[in-house]
């Protein structure tokens, strides 16, 4: 989580949003990826979809079945139906979000029954740190 919070703090130098992932592959950091949707003009820039993506690549695989994905906010749908796709075998993520998360909140994505993958989910890893990093990202903008 040290990584993807480092990613996320790079985010927020950058001005975006300040999340990061990490794809791990048998304690093997993979690829590493902060929110980049402004940077980059891509709504679908986000930071676990650029690891996944980074990630893909790098195994030349289009499942990662036997890796993890580290984020540290609770992920949005876009990015849980990702996670499904991908059959990533573990989510650890930080801060919930009660706003846009959909695994614990929201849509709840993977406990859907028309969700064809399931990952061990374990929120609240670094929760504080990455709570910290957006509350003072968007209490700078108020």
């Amino acid at each position: 989580m040290r990584i993807a919070l480092d990613a996320a703090r790079d985010a927020a130098l950058a001005g975006e949003v300040p999340v990061g992932a990490v794809v791990v592959r048998a304690g093997a950091v993979i690829a590493v990826a902060a929110n980049a949707p402004r940077a980059l003009r891509d709504p679908t820039a986000h930071a676990e979809i650029l690891a996944i993506r980074a990630a893909a690549q790098v195994l030349q695989a289009d499942r990662l079945g036997n890796c993890d994905l580290w984020v540290t906010l609770e992920p949005c749908a876009m990015c849980a139906g990702a996670i499904a796709h991908a059959r990533l075998a573990r989510l650890f993520y930080g801060a919930a979000d009660a706003k846009g998360g959909a695994v614990e909140h929201g849509v709840r994505f993977f406990g859907q029954p028309t969700c064809h993958h399931r990952p061990e989910v374990f929120g609240g890893i670094g929760e504080r740190e990455a709570s910290a990093l957006l509350r003072d990202f968007f209490a700078a903008r108020r």
